[in-house]
């Protein structure tokens, strides 16, 4: 199942793998957490798709590498 999440003016698919609802509702919650950290919003222009497994959001970025955030 495929959601889009925005922030900071860029929106991003979710896949999510269980089709739970209540992650993106943690990852929603973990960005605007996150929303003042200069270091994480330089990395977000850079994020390519996220994947959602279990309670860990799994950040892709263009090139190929992954950012694991726990959003619990």
């Amino acid at each position: 199942m495929v959601k889009v999440v925005s922030f900071k003016n860029q929106t991003v698919p979710v896949y999510l793998q269980n089709d739970k609802i209540q992650n993106i509702e943690l990852l929603n919650n973990k960005l605007t957490e996150l929303e003042f950290d200069f270091n994480f919003r330089k990395k977000w222009k850079k994020i390519k798709s996220v994947e959602m497994v279990r309670d860990v959001a799994i950040l892709q970025y263009s090139d190929g590498t992954k950012l694991y955030l726990e959003v619990s």
